[in-house]
């Protein structure tokens, strides 16, 4: 494996700070999940239905607020958005004192103000990194959103099991507040030197169109598949009673999905994002071999899993490149929507599939659905892009 590219991006000026200040920034949402799920069951003793449907409440926020404050990004600028990290960290510090319905309403309404660290990070990297070189630097974003998985929610169980649930939803909201002052005094550049500003933001129909819906596509069909493969391999494993080994799973995922970026982002060239999305798919369909097997599934998921930052990280590249710098902020949080909602999409699909016939086909019909989202992206991909980059 070549890694000349990674280092060559990290010895970029900035670069290494700003990964480091992401990583850090992205650990409390990604413990938030688990975190709420503990609080509602054992805290609130309201059940596993009640915990999925904040969950969904919080997803439908996310969906529909990213873009939002993708938008304000680009016109009021990142210090603008911020601040309304204040009305996020509110929301977590005084979760613990809610009753069940108040917290339900009000996690529906921090999704939509949510700060998107996840599509922060990416434009800043497209600021800060020469085009050649965004291959390497969003494979290393991949993997550091990864990494942030492998902690976030093993911290919330952690502090929430140690101490209370509680505890872990006001560390969530200590923490977001302090990654958004830390991001605030920095106050990273969001638009590369050689970007040409003309005018005002082009006309969403101008842009938001063939390549670039495919790219959306993409994201929104990994993360269908993904989701789908974790509700199938949580089934699977509590169905033999073999439910504690459920951490090692994730970490081969996490683990196998960071070899793959590594791998991809030293490259020159590299199959496209539907291409991989496909792959993904394809390779998913036969996990069901490993069901019950602790150690033969946690193989049977490593194929798929080494494509997954890597369908990431192309779909990132790509927007990157085609949407209008004034309007790269919408773009980026129209991909984080992508990614709530396909995780919306998967968890239910794979989940009928279970109760229906049990965790295999599961996998089958999440790898299934995941190719005809890889078809729809493939026709779309033919499209001509209207507007580059530049434009």
């Amino acid at each position: 494996m070549n890694l000349a590219p990674f280092k060559s991006v990290l010895a970029l000026p900035g670069v290494r700070p700003l990964m480091l200040l992401m990583l850090f920034a992205r650990i409390p949402p990604t413990a938030a999940g688990v975190t709420v799920t503990l609080h509602v069951v054992t805290t609130l003793d309201k059940g596993y239905a009640a915990a999925g449907t904040v969950g969904f409440a919080t997803m439908i926020g996310l969906g529909l607020g990213s873009p939002l404050m993708g938008k304000l990004v680009d016109t009021k600028g990142l210090r603008f958005v911020l601040v309304l990290s204040l009305l996020e960290g509110a929301f977590w510090v005084t979760a613990p004192l809610m009753d069940y319905y108040v917290l339900l309403v009000l996690a529906f309404a921090n999704g939509l103000v949510a700060v998107p660290v996840m599509s922060i990070g990416r434009q800043a990297l497209t600021a800060i990194v020469p085009e050649p070189q965004r291959r390497p630097a969003f494979s290393l974003d991949s993997i550091s959103v990864e990494l942030s998985f492998m902690v976030g929610p093993a911290a919330g169980v952690l502090i929430a099991t140690k101490f209370s649930t509680g505890t872990a939803l006001v560390t969530i909201g200590l923490a977001i507040l302090t990654a958004s002052a830390v991001l605030f005094l920095v106050n990273p550049v969001l638009l590369h030197e050689d970007d040409v500003i003309e005018g005002p933001p082009p006309p969403l129909r101008q842009w938001l169109r063939g390549p670039m819906i495919a790219a959306l596509i993409v994201p929104f069909g990994a993360t269908m598949v993904l989701s789908g493969m974790e509700i199938s391999a949580i089934a699977s494993l509590e169905r033999s009673g073999q439910q504690s080994w459920l951490g090692l799973i994730f970490v081969v995922m996490c683990a196998a999905s960071a070899l793959g970026g590594l791998f991809y982002g030293s490259l020159k060239r590299v199959p496209s994002g539907v291409f991989l999305l496909a792959c993904m798919a394809l390779l998913e369909i036969p996990v069901g071999v490993g069901d019950g097997n602790v150690w033969l599934l946690a193989l049977a998921l490593v194929p798929m899993n080494l494509a997954c930052a890597p369908t990431i990280t192309a779909s990132s590249e790509l927007i990157a490149k085609s949407a209008p710098p004034t309007a790269r902020g919408l773009a980026l949080g129209l991909q984080g929507s992508a990614f709530t909602f396909g995780v919306a999409a998967g968890q239910p699909l794979a989940g009928i599939a279970v109760d229906h016939s049990g965790p295999p086909l599961g996998f089958v019909v999440a790898g299934l659905a995941g190719l005809l989202v890889a078809a729809v992206g493939w026709v779309l991909s033919r499209q001509r892009q209207a507007v580059s980059s530049t434009s």
